[in-house]
């Protein structure tokens, strides 16, 4: 019998007393929603509206079956959960971020019974960004006998890696537990072991790290006499993290962090998550240098786990963005004293057997620990993480300007709710948005805001708390705090990516420092216009008026193409010999750029663009030498010293080629690199991610305005439709930052030539898919294998 099933076909739904319909989990009701200006999540949201959502789904049982012991597993549902089993309340989670289970039996009956999950966001604000809604993570359901194991229970810790000696706490209802550990590299068990607790020694273990995610497979096996009642198996990488004075270490080995932030959403499927989903974002951000990922700013899926597992990237796993004050009128604040205990514990479940986890997070920019109550807090909550998992360190993301401030009486936030103006007038009609507004002006300068003897004495009672200091958009407090707290270490938990380079510079100098994570690694809906760049009058402030809809400031895009800030990254982080070219947009003659503060260019890796012969740009050379020449067409352009891995050169457009070499301080080339214009017709073309998918799998198609000689022309958009044969269109679009378009409805214009579609596979045989713009029609055909 297979113990856990996929529970996520055949559910109906009824979103804000509309008429029933079939979806397939995971659904993001709230990307269902219309969208306008009158929105009252406003720009935060994406101008998405929120709203009530009922779930059905049933479940016939026999009589024998009724025998047998059933849970059901939610991986998320935002927000206010409550699950009905025939009509009885059999579970709730507040928490919209966090798995919960919910045990059937005692509501089941013979024959026909129904599931109920109700979801509601109708309260709006209620974040900073967009949410999704409903049951946008899978459900799962659980099937054992009345004796059975416990998986959340299930706990695995490495005690030591010389040799190594893996500890493994089971849970279980009364039998015998065998433990086995094997290596599916191998194919060989390499420990075993009886008991609901025991320590199994692997001679030779190879150890699991960023640079080697090598993984075991640990079967928990529930015996009763002669015969295997149910059986578990669990991925498990051995490693052992260590906090030393001069840094941090992954089995004995110093690491420091590459990292960037990222949200939950993905994309153009709104916050569904698909493991295929998590996978292909994981494996992008470490095929291009990065090796963590900060979970901003809420606990990650079970899917981003598993993939940071597969693919070797390090997780700092958040929290919450607020502890008891309010951030908006309707945030998780007004329920997060009932529940945070709850909270850490679900988190510490979810996480414990995942190596990619090393640092939990206590919480993003909360102003509290400018007050007794708020350091004895964060002292708990370290305490509650530490009494649950001893094994890994605490962090959290604090602006310590907001506690500097918050500790003179310029409070952002009152206790009861909503926004306390009556300390200090400069902070009229404050808000979360309003701080964003002021933090968007100053820029980089923020990264100073909290210096001074005064600000040292506000922040240091709460830093003082956590195993690792998290320091968002401070990085001018470094060299002083190390200098007047040399047992402190620091971590740049939240910065601007424009100050990768001075930051990095840092963390390779100063032993306390231990990395960086960049706002943010991937774009994502809502903070709408945050990061942008734009020609458009309305970027003018924060707050970007409908139809903004992206935050438009990660170093991919929404669709996962890298910006020229994500060549620039890879550069500085080292391991790459090739340099990087990559333009400012050249296709807006004369008009003035406004620029957000969570960017630092908006240039991208092309040269192609129709149309454009004759008007000004930037290039931008990235690469880790000491002198960069351009070439146009055979012509130099010029020769410039390269500064912080850059090199800037003014020119003007023209189709050809565009090439760099770059040199070192002894006149030596370092490398070269050259990219070309687009020549020829333009035509929509389809380019699937995987040549080959299996039935029912997620994939990817990229879908470009492609040239005759295979270069997609950044300026040659057009709005395409797209059909799909034998597969689900789940989301098609572009990353496009500013549009009423809709993801759902397989129209959208492509942006800077590109655009993308998501498809669930059908059936074995081929995958059809059809692509029209106003000329032409492009078709492709997948293989789809059983």
């Amino acid at each position: 019998m297979k113990m856990r099933l996929d529970f996520n076909d055949n559910w109906m739904v009824k979103m804000n007393h509309s008429e029933w319909k079939k979806v397939m989990i995971p659904h993001d009701a709230m990307q269902e929603e219309a969208r306008n200006a009158d929105a009252k999540g406003g720009s935060a949201s994406g101008f998405f509206h929120g709203g009530h959502y009922i779930y059905q789904k049933e479940l016939n049982l026999t009589l024998e079956e009724l025998e047998l012991h059933y849970t059901l597993e939610f991986g998320g549902v935002y927000r206010d959960a409550e699950v009905y089993i025939n009509g009885n309340l059999a579970g709730s989670c507040a928490y919209g971020y966090v798995p919960f289970r919910v045990v059937m039996d005692p509501f089941l009956k013979e024959g026909r019974n129904i599931v109920t999950v109700k979801a509601d966001n109708s309260d709006q604000p209620d974040s900073r960004w967009y949410t999704g809604a409903g049951i946008y993570r899978s459900v799962f359901l659980r099937i054992q006998k009345k004796q059975h194991l416990i998986p959340e229970q299930i706990r695995i810790r490495t005690l030591q890696i010389q040799p190594a000696k893996v500890e493994v706490q089971t849970g279980h209802a009364g039998g015998r537990v065998h433990v086995e550990i094997t290596d599916p590299e191998i194919q060989k068990t390499v420990a075993s072991g009886d008991g609901s607790k025991v320590e199994l020694k692997i001679e030779n273990a190879v150890l699991w790290d960023s640079g080697n995610p090598h993984l075991y497979q640990v079967n928990v096996q529930l015996w009763d006499k002669d015969e295997i009642l149910e059986e578990i198996h669990i991925s498990y990488g051995i490693r052992l993290i260590e906090k030393k004075t001069d840094g941090l270490y992954i089995n004995k080995q110093k690491v420091l962090l590459k990292g960037g932030c990222i949200h939950h959403d993905n994309g153009i499927l709104g916050a569904r998550e698909y493991q295929e989903s998590a996978d292909r974002k994981i494996r992008i951000l470490k095929e291009n240098g990065f090796n963590a990922i900060r979970s901003a700013h809420n606990p990650c899926s079970e899917e981003i786990l598993n993939a940071c597992d597969k693919y070797g990237i390090y997780v700092m796993d958040e929290t919450w963005d607020m502890w008891y004050r309010k951030k908006n009128e309707f945030d998780y604040a007004s329920e997060f004293e009932k529940h945070y205990k709850d909270d850490i514990h679900t988190i510490v479940e979810k996480d414990s057997n995942h190596p990619s986890v090393i640092l939990y997070s206590i919480g993003n920019e909360v102003s509290e620990p400018a007050e007794q109550r708020g350091i004895q807090l964060a002292e708990e909550l370290v305490s509650l993480f530490h009494k649950e998992d001893p094994a890994r360190l605490v962090t959290g993301g604090f602006n310590l300007m907001i506690i500097a401030n918050a500790a003179k009486g310029k409070q952002m936030y009152q206790e009861n709710g909503g926004l306390d103006a009556s300390q200090n007038k400069d902070l009229s009609g404050m808000n979360s948005t309003m701080f964003n507004m002021i933090t968007s002006m100053t820029g980089s300068g923020m990264n100073k805001a909290a210096n001074g003897k005064k600000a040292d004495l506000a922040v240091s009672p709460v830093l003082d708390k956590l195993d690792i200091s998290g320091y968002n958009y401070a990085s001018g407090r470094y060299q002083e705090d190390s200098r007047k707290h040399p047992g402190r270490l620091i971590l740049g938990s939240e910065t601007f990516p424009q100050d990768l380079a001075a930051n990095w510079k840092m963390v390779e100098e100063m032993p306390n420092i231990i990395g960086d994570f960049m706002w943010t690694a991937w774009d994502y809906l809502g903070e709408a216009g945050l990061g942008a760049w734009s020609y458009d009058k309305d970027a003018k402030g924060f707050a970007k008026p409908y139809p903004w809809l992206l935050a438009d400031c990660g170093v991919f895009d929404i669709l996962g193409n890298p910006t020229g800030e994500a060549l620039w990254t890879k550069i500085i982080w080292g391991g790459y010999v090739t340099p990087e070219i990559a333009v400012r947009p050249c296709n807006h003659p004369k008009e003035k750029l406004i620029k957000a503060a969570w960017r630092g260019t908006n240039a991208l890796p092309s040269w192609s663009w129709r149309g454009c012969d004759g008007n000004r740009t930037i290039v931008e050379i990235y690469a880790d030498a000491y002198v960069a020449e351009l070439f146009l067409n055979g012509k130099k352009i010029g020769k410039r010293k390269i500064k912080n891995k850059m090199a800037k050169f003014p020119v003007k457009y023209q189709t050809g080629e565009l090439k760099t070499i770059v040199y070192d301080c002894t006149g030596k080339e370092a490398g070269r690199k050259t990219i070309c214009s687009g020549t020829g017709a333009v035509k929509p073309s389809i380019i699937p991610e995987e040549d080959v998918i299996k039935s029912g799998a997620v994939c990817y198609l990229n879908v470009a305005m492609m040239c005759e000689n295979g270069i997609v022309d950044c300026n040659s958009d057009e709005i395409l439709t797209i059909q799909v044969e034998n597969g689900k269109l789940l989301a098609f679009g572009s990353a496009n930052p500013k549009t009423e378009e809709s993801f759902l409805t397989g129209q959208y214009c492509t942006w800077y030539g590109k655009a993308m579609a998501v498809v669930r596979a059908g059936t074995e045989g081929k995958l059809h898919v059809t692509v029209k713009s106003a000329k032409y029609t492009t078709t492709k055909e997948i293989t789809i294998v059983g």
